[in-house]
């Protein structure tokens, strides 16, 4: 059994993804966030868009795995998908920033949790992760 002394380290990357219509940009600049088991942490994300009513997507990579899909915000509307429940990981999207809220910490939390601001693929996660790369340098776009 493991002990709860133990502390979680949720890593964050600076994911940018620009569109035609302009700069568009997502920033999470809080870097590498350690905690304890049961905490509560929260992960900013801010962002410019010259779109009127954006929605923004938070995913959850784990080491060795594809960004899952967690959850969306958006001016009309937003999910949550079942294995990340509201109640454990919420955000509220704000004028330029949407936090990602996880509550109850647990070591299976920790990973790479990126903010996304326009749609990608939430089905397939192969597609997801091939979407997630630079169309110029084929380079995940991060900064630590």
């Amino acid at each position: 059994m493991l002990s709860v002394n133990f502390s979680l380290i949720v890593i964050l990357f600076l994911l940018t993804i620009r569109e035609c219509k302009g700069e568009d940009k997502v920033m999470q600049t809080s870097g590498d966030v350690i905690a304890a088991e049961g905490d509560t942490v929260t992960l900013d994300c801010t962002f410019e868009t010259s779109d009127p009513n954006p929605n923004l997507f938070w995913y959850k990579q784990e080491v060795n795995g594809f960004p899952k899909y967690m959850l969306r915000r958006g001016a009309y509307g937003s999910d949550n998908v079942p294995e990340f429940q509201k109640d454990k990981f919420d955000a509220e999207l704000n004028k330029t920033s949407v936090p990602l809220k996880i509550q109850k910490l647990q070591l299976s939390d920790s990973a790479v949790y990126y903010c996304v601001l326009r749609p990608t693929v939430t089905g397939n996660s192969k597609t997801l992760y091939k979407n997630l790369w630079s169309k110029d340098n084929r380079k995940l776009h991060n900064i630590h």
